[in-house]
């Protein structure tokens, strides 16, 4: 007991010390919030806020992995917001979807979230600036590219300025148990990454779809007879029971969220740009576009289509290059599509996520 406690007292002054150096840390920021109010700098920086974690992660040797460096520093940069000025995210659901799982790892606690009912809402506040950044599901690593958000994009020119990659554990909650469960209700896209598990345990169940994963778990609150699948965070906010976790088909869900934001950031080396074009309706009009990019050596990391909602067999692609707008080879690729497309939008380009962040929660 006598090594416990003078461990304990070590832990102690270090602990004196850390609070310390946060707060010296803090100082500066109010410097640097003094010194963006008189240049109109933005608050929050993707290019400025990579090479941070970036410089934190290649400092860490441990014991801590870099993930919770990464999540104790983003805490750091979201605390450094609120002392330069109060940012409001916007993000999909009430509190506990999976979308505001994104919102609270990406910008931590320091800042506000705004719930919008539907994906359009986010695009709304953000392009409106109501809200100063949203964030919108991109793509699940099950079932691919998020419809809602490629509609929005289409109805709403509203720029991307960030990434993040959150990993997505599904659970099952209700309040009574699940043998007793006549229906069971999420976001659809979360229904299909749980089929087996739905199939083998709630055979009998009525899929009953959902705005959110979030709404289906408030929903679900009420009714013993409903079980939600949602998130672990959404369990201890709405006082839902986990009957069972990790119910999704595979190991490994990933879901990549797009940072709606009014900014362009600077180059990384390691950037990603996403683009929305329009083909010409003649034979090999995509393959004449897609050479443009193979052709000045971009690697196009991601490629999705959706009907255009103006003539029939005609569709809206949606890509994502492995560079960034700037970049000389990316710039000439850019330049010699527009050229063949009857309508060509740059969504913007930032850096690429560095770590999948663990859902909040859990």
């Amino acid at each position: 007991m006598a090594d416990l406690n003078e461990l304990r007292t070590r832990i102690d002054e270090l602990d004196a010390k850390l609070v310390d150096l946060l707060n010296e840390r803090a100082k500066v920021v109010e410097d640097i919030g003094a010194a963006k109010r008189k240049d109109g700098g933005p608050v929050y920086a993707p290019d400025r806020e990579n090479r941070v974690l970036k410089r934190v992660r290649d400092l860490n040797e441990g014991p801590l992995p870099d993930l919770t460096m990464e999540a104790i520093w983003r805490e750091l940069m979201s605390g450094s917001f609120a002392l330069e000025r109060p940012l409001t995210i916007a993000h999909l659901g009430p509190e506990g979807s999976f979308s505001h799982a994104a919102a609270a790892r990406h910008f931590g606690s320091s800042v506000t979230f705004q719930n919008c009912a539907t994906i359009e809402d986010v695009f709304r506040d953000v392009g409106s600036r109501t809200c100063d950044y949203g964030m919108v599901p991109w793509e699940n690593s099950l079932v691919g590219g998020i419809t809602d958000t490629h509609d929005a994009f289409v109805a709403a020119d509203v720029p991307v300025c960030a990434e993040t990659m959150i990993e997505v554990r599904h659970c099952a909650l209700c309040m009574g148990e699940l043998a007793h469960v006549t229906q069971v209700t999420s976001k659809p896209q979360v229904l299909d990454q749980c089929r087996r598990w739905i199939r083998a345990h709630l055979p009998e169940a009525e899929w009953v779809p959902s705005t959110s994963s979030a709404d289906a778990v408030r929903h679900a609150a009420t009714n013993p007879n409903l079980c939600a699948i949602g998130s672990a965070m959404a369990s201890a906010i709405h006082g839902v029971p986990i009957r069972a976790e990790g119910i999704e088909d595979r190991p490994g869900n990933i879901t990549r969220f797009l940072v709606l934001g009014h900014q362009h950031p600077e180059p990384t080396g390691n950037d990603r740009t996403s683009i929305l074009f329009v083909t010409s309706h003649h034979p090999g009009a995509l393959v004449d576009v897609l050479t443009c990019f193979r052709f000045n050596g971009i690697n196009l990391a991601h490629i999705d289509k959706r009907p255009s909602g103006v003539s029939n067999w005609e569709y809206t692609f949606f890509a994502d290059a492995d560079a960034h707008r700037d970049d000389p080879p990316m710039a000439r690729a850019i330049a010699s599509a527009q050229k063949l497309c009857p309508q060509f939008r740059v969504l913007g380009s930032y850096p690429r996520a560095g770590q999948v962040l663990a859902p909040a929660g859990d």
